[in-house]
């Protein structure tokens, strides 16, 4: 077993949260635990709770790893569009694409609780600055619009695009032929658009 001076708290942050994502891109987070998070990486579950405070709050911290990762590719899909409605169109299925690349890690995001106590507000920045990606690509495309409107808009693309997505990464559309997700978004998109 090692001993807590084997790494620095920074090593050891970055060498569980490696070991964590590393298991998640075959497993469910629900076959992990302290200890067996602890057993990976040769340290006992109590150096785990010295560092990251608690079970809760190592996962929240691959969370935020997840989020960091999903906004660097969203950012760069919507820099590499056209114009606003593209990235749009782009930022949504880069959405659906991270999820299907990454579906234990996609579901840990959404699955994830706090049970009661609060969202640090490092997490809260994270969500904020997604969800801000999404407002400011609707303000470029209708800047007719009001603040209170770009937001509900931007929750109803949210709130579609994720279902679909939940639904193609667990192949839940239940029909005889294939669907894809992507198409589905492009329709969603395309007629909210279209009636906004």
């Amino acid at each position: 077993m090692a001993r807590r001076n084997d790494h620095t708290r920074e090593q050891l942050v970055q060498l569980t949260l490696k070991t964590v994502t590393n298991f998640l891109d075959q497993h469910s987070y629900h076959e992990l635990s302290l200890r067996k998070i602890a057993n990976m990486i040769g340290y006992v579950p109590s150096t785990l709770v010295n560092v990251f405070g608690n079970y809760n709050l190592l996962l929240l911290h691959v969370v935020a790893q997840t989020l960091d990762e999903l906004t660097s590719e969203s950012a760069t899909a919507v820099e590499q569009s056209s114009n606003p409605q593209q990235a749009l169109f782009n930022l949504a299925y880069c959405y659906h694409d991270f999820a299907q690349r990454h579906p234990h890690r996609w579901q840990l995001i959404f699955e994830h609780n706090m049970n009661g106590e609060n969202l640090p507000e490092w997490q809260s920045n994270r969500i904020d600055k997604m969800i801000g990606m999404l407002e400011q690509l609707l303000v470029a495309i209708a800047p007719e619009h009001t603040e209170s409107e770009v937001v509900k808009a931007s929750r109803v693309l949210w709130s579609g695009v994720h279902g679909i997505t939940l639904l193609s990464v667990d192949d839940k559309f239940f029909a005889s032929e294939p669907i894809d997700g992507k198409e589905l978004i492009d329709n969603l998109v395309s007629n909210y658009l279209t009636n906004w």
